[in-house]
């Protein structure tokens, strides 16, 4: 019995097992697809953008319901998300966010209330206390139920549009930000006319080349956008302006950022010391507007530039285009999309086109019918009048229809037949046969039209993009300035907010010594150059204690690529007791690398030493000590008459004989040429890199002057840190001498003037008019050419004969003062003026690039020591070069002779009407 029930338990444990093994489901891979399901659902039905309608699928929903709900008047935003919720499985507060973004881009939908502000980042009101209705340029552009592929919403109760049919590349307009699962997507808006306009040339045959346009305005450097894809970047910079020395406004901010993130970053650039500002002010209101008032003290230009360095004035923004192409997510170029949109759009109109066509064919088809079924009478047929049913009926009206088919379009169906049967007697009765012929008639002329599109559709689709632009381009001109900007390096532009000290002894350095020697103000971005006695240089990063090594003779900020920064040294080898003098400068390094400045013995030692900011060379007496030999124990070293060299030039020999002192006699003036400037028209910047137009070289108190559309002028320095606008017509080398000449409107005297005249010297930065101040006068050109002619063209007495005169400017008026209005123009009515061109000023010697560089070996001076005790003394000019050394460094800088004097004028070719400023540009 005990067997019996073992095999039973045996059997029902066995069938247990065999049950639970059915029931057990592998989870290999199990969630590997779940994952894979999910992240293709949020990057197809939620975060990345499609193709052809640039909408994500909160945003196509939004718009659908719209639609739906479209009677010509504003719908609160509540009801709005509501239907949107028939269509959106993800709740309301998805649907009003996106909704916002939608209304705030002010493109696709009339906004109503408080829809927030992007610009100061202030949030929208709550959706039921704002209004939204479909913008004119979305019901022409965005829907067409007839060309929309349908699909049913997530209940299946509705249906909703796979993609709306957009006939304009929406994507590139709006832009679109999203994070998918394992993807992102961030494509740039573009400026609505240039997208009409490339889209134009795309179907001309052109490749288009658009850049991003940003409705926050500013400044944008977009060298390296790289189409919009993966790897590219732009540079976005606000657009600040200098109200005073002593105030900068913010009148644009980079997309991306708000005001008050723009305020946050100057105010922390400030508690971090990077910056220097007394107060700032935010005055935006419809226009952005933030004031910055600068300490005492502090330079306008380089704040701008520290601005740039360590606040969101300036922001990189990395694009990355990628959108759903049939069904799928593809990292496309931005050039790419709209090709691919215009092609869209040519195909959608290509489609309207196909369906009026067939519109209008059915119309007259059914009126050829009509005309037919009453004109032979079919509809008093007894045949017809007798059938017993429709079968019958239909049956009877094809044999009727017979002799007519060939000349309708296309095959009777007993649809057609069941149109007639339906009309009532009356309007047969009443039918007109001249009418129907009309109206027969129009149709065929559409037809006509229709099918002329057709057969040109590009020319079509090229019609429909010029449409668009006559429409609705108004008020949408670009906001964004393209620019490009020079690298700002944060190190040049930092506020020296701290203090340098240094232990000569112990050989420390750093802000923390405060016990110690003061050295100099530094930023804790700058590098510091040491020299110590043993001949060695060290360059290392500003830090709070570092050490460098014992007997420090010279500490000081480190400039890179500094040309003009000479040191003078005499150094004694230690191994033969040779000293030695060179010239030098130290510009290519690597930070906390010793660099031997002597011949590198061991025991060698500096025995003279100093730093020159500017080149400098002085006058040293060197002193020996007595020897059998020598008869003249002390002689004078001019160290101008040294060639400046690299840092590991040995230098030339002063004595074999041991010095016993050196004292300096007199200083020394500078050995090095002006400084030769180049103005940049790209980066609006001043470059001593050969870059741009050549302005001359400056030295001293030199100055530059500035001539601005406006009517007015001002002298600034040549600092390379300065800022220039956009309203420059004139820039070249102040000449206090140099005699301009210039035609200008006096709104006053509602006539034209000329003058000619000297320009003042002036506080750098002052603004003078050369004008007058009335509202509405206009400078028409300026000229420095002392031949300058001019070409008039007036109408004489009150036939108003029309007449060219030519005249000389320096036959007009002599030379008067700044101030003067100078002689009326002409005392015939000017309907143009033009400036005639004159043969182009050749200049002999303008430098192509900076050719201020060392010498690698020019013959030095050298001090001949021998037996013969006359040759101990020193002659000038008999140094002869003791080592040429090992090789200098490769940007060494070559003293060049200063050239001849530049002069840049402004000239303007093109007609000048009368109520025009004209064209005016820098040469």
């Amino acid at each position: 019995m005990s067997e019996e029930l073992d095999e039973q338990f045996d059997e029902s444990t066995s069938s247990q097992d065999q049950e639970v093994k059915h029931t057990i489901t592998p989870i290999t891979g199990l969630y590997e697809n779940w994952f894979l399901d999910y992240a293709s659902y949020v990057i197809l039905d939620r975060a990345v953008p499609h193709i052809n309608d640039g909408l994500k699928p909160v945003q196509r929903r939004i718009l659908h319901s719209l639609k739906e709900m479209d009677d010509g008047r504003f719908n609160k935003a509540a009801n709005v998300i509501g239907n949107t919720m028939k269509y959106h499985p993800h709740g309301d507060a998805s649907i009003g966010d996106a909704m916002v973004q939608i209304g705030q881009k002010d493109l696709l939908i009339d906004c109503q209330g408080n829809w927030g502000d992007p610009v100061t980042g202030d949030s929208a009101a709550a959706p039921r206390y704002i209004e939204a209705r479909l913008s004119k340029f979305a019901i022409d552009v965005v829907f067409n139920p007839d060309t929309t592929k349908w699909q049913l919403s997530y209940d299946g109760r509705n249906n909703e549009p796979v993609t709306l049919p957009v006939k304009f590349p929406l994507l590139l307009a709006q832009g679109a930000e999203g994070i998918a699962v394992g993807l992102a997507t961030k494509v740039m808006p573009h400026n609505f006319v240039e997208l009409l306009d490339a889209s134009i040339a795309s179907l001309n045959g052109e490749r288009p080349n658009i850049l991003p346009d940003f409705f926050t305005g500013g400044m944008a450097d977009f060298s390296n956008y790289n189409e919009g894809m993966r790897g590219g970047k732009i540079r976005v910079r606000a657009k600040i302006t200098e109200k005073d020395k002593k105030t900068l406004v913010i009148t644009e901010i980079p997309f991306s950022t708000t005001t008050g993130s723009v305020i946050d970053s100057i105010l922390s650039a400030n508690d971090k010391g990077k910056i220097k500002i007394k107060k700032i002010e935010d005055n935006t209101a419809a226009n952005v507007e933030i004031v910055i008032h600068l300490a005492p003290g502090i330079s306008p230009d380089v704040t701008i530039d520290a601005l740039y360095a360590f606040t969101n004035c300036e922001v990189s923004i990395s694009p990355n285009t990628c959108i759903i192409k049939e069904d799928k997510p593809h990292f496309m170029s931005v050039n790419d999309i709209l090709i691919e949109n215009t092609k869209y759009t040519k195909g959608l109109l290509k489609q309207e086109l196909e369906i009026k066509l067939n519109e209008l064919q059915e119309k007259i088809f059914f009126s050829s019918l009509l005309k037919i079924f009453i004109q032979e009478g079919m509809y008093k047929n007894p045949e017809y009048e007798n059938s017993p049913n429709f079968d019958a009926v239909v049956e009877v009206l094809h044999r009727l229809f017979d002799p007519f088919k060939a000349d309708l379009y296309r095959e009777i169906l007993a649809e057609d037949f069941k149109k007639l049967i339906d009309k009532p007697m009356s309007s047969i009765t009443r039918f007109d046969v001249k009418k129907a012929d009309e109206q027969m008639n129009t149709l065929n002329n559409e037809i006509k039209v229709v099918k002329g599109h057709l057969k040109n559709l590009t020319a079509y689709a090229i019609a429909w993009f010029q449409k668009l632009k006559d429409k609705y381009a108004k008020g949408r001109e670009r906001k964004t300035e393209i620019r490009f900007f020079d690298r700002v390096e944060a190190a040049k532009v930092a506020l020296a907010n701290v203090k340098l000290y240094m232990n000569r002894e112990d050989g420390f350095i750093g802000t923390g010594l405060r016990k110690d020697e003061f050295v100099a103000d530094c930023s804790d971005l700058d590098e510091i150059i040491v020299f110590r006695a043993d001949g060695n240089c060290i360059i290392t990063k500003v830090a709070d204690k570092t050490f460098v090594g014992k007997d420090i003779i010279h500490a000081q900020v480190f400039k890179k690529n500094d040309e003009r920064t000479v040191y003078n040294m005499i150094y004694k080898d230690g191994s033969s007791g040779t000293s030695y003098i060179k010239r030098f400068s130290v510009i290519g390094v690597t930070r906390d690398k010793e660099y031997d400045l002597t011949k590198g013995s061991k025991g060698s030692k500096v025995l003279y030493f100093t730093a020159n900011p500017n080149g400098e060379a002085e006058i040293v007496n060197v002193q020996l000590r007595p020897h059998s030999k020598l008869k003249k124990l002390q002689f004078d070293i001019d160290f101008s008459e040294l060639t400046i060299k690299g840092r590991n030039s040995m230098g030339n020999i002063v004595s074999k004989y041991p010095v016993k002192k050196i004292v300096l006699k007199s200083k020394g003036v500078s050995t090095l040429s002006g400084l030769k400037i180049w103005y940049d028209d790209l980066l609006k910047r001043l470059n001593v890199d050969g870059r741009g137009t050549y302005l001359g070289e400056f030295d001293g108190d030199d100055k530059i002057l500035i001539v601005h559309e406006d009517g007015w002028y001002e002298l600034t320095s040549f600092e390379l840190s300065n800022h220039f606008d956009s309203g420059m017509i004139l820039m070249q080398k102040f000449d206090p001498t140099k005699v301009f000449g210039l035609v200008h409107y006096d709104a006053k005297a509602k006539n034209y003037f000329v003058k000619r005249f000297v320009f003042e010297l002036q506080p750098a930065g002052k603004e003078v008019k050369i004008i007058s101040e009335e509202p509405g006068s206009k400078l028409m050109f300026i000229t420095g050419d002392p031949n300058a002619m001019i070409e008039l063209d007036v109408e004489k007495g009150k036939t108003k004969t029309p007449e060219t005169l030519q005249l000389n400017l320096a036959e007009l008026i002599d030379v008067k003062g700044l101030k003067a209005n100078g002689n009326r123009l002409s005392q015939h009515a000017i309907q143009a003026i033009r400036l005639i061109d004159t043969p182009e000023i050749m200049v002999d010697e303008v430098p192509e690039k900076n050719e201020s560089k060392v010498e690698d070996s020019v013959n030095d001076m050298e001090i001949n020591d021998g037996d013969d005790a006359d040759e101990n003394s020193v002659e000038v000019n008999e140094f002869k070069e003791a080592s040429s050394g090992e090789a200098d460094d490769k940007k060494e800088a070559e003293v060049v002779s200063k050239p001849k004097t530049i002069d840049l004028e402004i000239t303007n070719p093109n007609d000048l009407e009368i109520d025009d400023k004209g064209q005016m540009g820098l040469f």
